[in-house]
């Protein structure tokens, strides 16, 4: 349903960028970007959580969340809204969807699993941590406010595996790590984008247009 044409001597560099995009803002569409031309990427697939394993449900539907992530991405090169996670059922692991990218990309592709440094910090906890090396590359976005203090179990995960930069890191198909900082680091929060939208408050210039349209269209989070 993605592919793109792969060249044996260039392979293709994808990343994925999960959440719960409830709803999609400017943050999350900005580090996209970025993401993609910091790392030299093909694709960035933004991929919405269907069931998501380490948190509480989303109030709004995964179709929903997907269709306001298409909205917000319109035709934005290199970002892509991808709906795997809303196609398979039980909890969104992420170590399923990077299965399923790098069966559909193949061996050779230089995957990507981009994450904050929130989420990076309770890495150890997640499903099958240790297979998440195997299948991609761990980019952890630096956040304002947000320090590394990784535990001792985050620690030996990660062990021997810090690429020194991104030409390091794309050496080999998967298995490394990579603290990045983005240029913009966009502090918004869909807590407090949720929160503004059920008192009636405006969240103008925080999400496309296009979103805030959707939103008010379906009588989201009120």
């Amino acid at each position: 349903m993605y592919a793109v044409e792969a060249d044996p001597a260039c392979p293709i560099r994808i990343a994925m960028l999960g959440g719960t995009f409830d709803p999609v803002h400017h943050g999350h569409l900005r580090s996209a970007v970025e993401l993609r031309e910091m790392l030299a990427l093909d694709r960035v697939h933004m991929i919405p959580a269907q069931v998501p394993p380490h948190r509480a449900a989303p109030g709004v539907t995964g179709m929903a969340r997907l269709e306001m992530l298409k909205a917000g991405i319109g035709e934005t090169p290199g970002l892509v809204a991808d709906d795997r996670e809303q196609r398979r059922p039980g909890a969104s692991y992420s170590v399923d969807t990077l299965a399923s990218l790098r069966d559909e990309f193949g061996e050779q592709a230089r995957l990507v699993m981009a994450l904050g440094v929130d989420a990076f910090l309770k890495l150890a906890e997640w499903h099958e941590p240790e297979r998440l090396f195997e299948l991609a590359h761990v980019v952890v976005i630096a956040r304002p406010g947000h320090s590394t203090s990784p535990d001792r179990a985050l620690q030996a995960l990660t062990q021997g595996r810090e690429a020194a930069d991104i030409a390091s890191l794309f050496a080999t198909s998967a298995g490394r790590l990579l603290h990045l900082r983005l240029p913009s680091r966009m502090d918004i929060s869909a807590t407090d984008l949720r929160r503004r939208l059920q008192t009636g408050l405006s969240v103008r210039y925080l999400l496309p247009s296009a979103v805030e349209t959707y939103i008010q269209s379906h009588s989201l989070y009120r």
